[in-house]
């Protein structure tokens, strides 16, 4: 746990979260049981102005579970992919 603040504060300013259109949203909406549908979600932050920063935190961070940036998990470990992937042919 002590090690995952460490992280977040290492990631830099995070008010961008005081713009998000989640904010007050109903958790379960993001953390949805297994199977359970995203749509909802993902359309919260479709219209989002800080959808860029939530993904690009979601994804330093290594986020498991939830809707972050309008990507699930299984998204923003495609991205993670692909990032390395770049890095390394760089």
């Amino acid at each position: 746990m002590h090690s995952k603040l460490i992280d977040a504060l290492a990631v830099g300013d995070l008010s961008w979260q005081d713009y998000a259109n989640c904010r007050g949203a109903d958790a379960d909406l993001f953390f949805p049981e297994r199977g359970a549908s995203t749509r909802k979600a993902k359309a919260i932050c479709n219209t989002c102005e800080v959808k860029v920063e939530c993904l690009n935190y979601a994804v330093r961070m290594g986020e498991k579970f939830g809707i972050w940036g309008g990507m699930s998990e299984r998204e923003r470990r495609r991205i993670r992919r692909q990032r390395t992937t770049t890095r390394k042919v760089s």
